[in-house]
């Protein structure tokens, strides 16, 4: 098939556009890294001649929460009104629901509350996606790891500080919420079955299943790096925007056959190679 992915030369851009192309697919990847800015793009001659349509682009870290609003959300608006007959994958996120039950995963019923600017915007694009009456599959991602992880975010800090060779110790607010992640080569191949699932107009969540303490995953990304920095945290400092995000992945299981396969250290290992 001929798949088009915005935003394919970014973090989870990146590893679709080659999971899609290993499977055998034809696909364009357009996005600013292409010459393309997809916020004043005519989108209807860019989505014309594709069979599937998958949307990767948008913003978190480093952005305004404008510039959140204008990349997740009327970017899809426009999107969709483009769209023809083609099916439509897009990538939302864990964010959107709000907060989690402790030790519970958040299954794709419960309410969406989103705490964030991130979170709204993204939800705003989700609605515009299934309001569309288009082909749509929502992938709802949980926090996404793995090699490549854009700067401005948690793990991206910790891998260049390592990578760097300082002994500085790495210092930080608090560190104690509890996040579920997964590897963006799983997200990709989770795209890579939504493309073709006999399903539409749903929402399936895509994650690890499982929740880890942030402080957790820091430590063992030290351990992992073979370097005996100090870690700094000012527990009491500030409030997580949400304690625990979790996601319940059975749906994905049953709709998509899809679980993921690559473990949190495997992960954090490609991530540091990397940095």
């Amino acid at each position: 098939m001929k798949i088009l992915v915005l935003g394919g030369t970014g973090f989870v851009g990146r590893h679709v556009r080659d999971a899609l192309h290993r499977a055998g697919h034809d696909v364009l990847s357009v996005s600013r890294g292409t010459g393309v800015d997809l916020m004043t793009a005519d989108l209807a001659p860019v989505v014309d001649g594709c069979d599937v349509v998958v949307n990767a682009a948008g913003s978190v870290w480093l952005a305004t929460e404008q510039q959140m609003l204008e990349a997740n959300a009327a970017l899809v608006d426009r999107l969709v009104k483009a769209l023809s007959d083609q099916r439509f994958v897009q990538l939302g996120t864990v964010h959107e629901y709000g907060s989690g039950v402790a030790g519970r995963g958040t299954t794709e019923t419960q309410p969406t509350v989103p705490l964030t600017p991130y979170g709204k915007s993204k939800l705003i694009g989700t609605t515009a996606a299934l309001d569309s009456g288009r082909d749509v599959v929502v992938l709802r991602v949980s926090n996404v790891i793995g090699p490549g992880v854009p700067e401005g975010s948690l793990m991206r800090t910790v891998a260049d500080h390592l990578a760097s060779g300082s002994d500085e110790p790495l210092t930080f607010g608090s560190l104690r919420a509890w996040r579920d992640y997964v590897d963006a080569r799983d997200v990709a191949d989770a795209v890579l079955r939504a493309i073709t699932a006999p399903v539409t107009g749903e929402v399936i969540n895509i994650g690890s299943g499982a929740a880890v303490r942030t402080r957790t995953l820091v430590e063992r990304m030290v351990a992992l790096s073979g370097r005996g920095v100090a870690i700094v945290e000012d527990a009491a400092g500030g409030r997580a925007d949400a304690e625990w995000l979790q996601l319940d992945i059975v749906k994905a299981d049953r709709l998509l056959g899809w679980r993921p396969r690559r473990g949190l250290d495997e992960s954090l290992r490609d991530l540091l190679a990397a940095a």
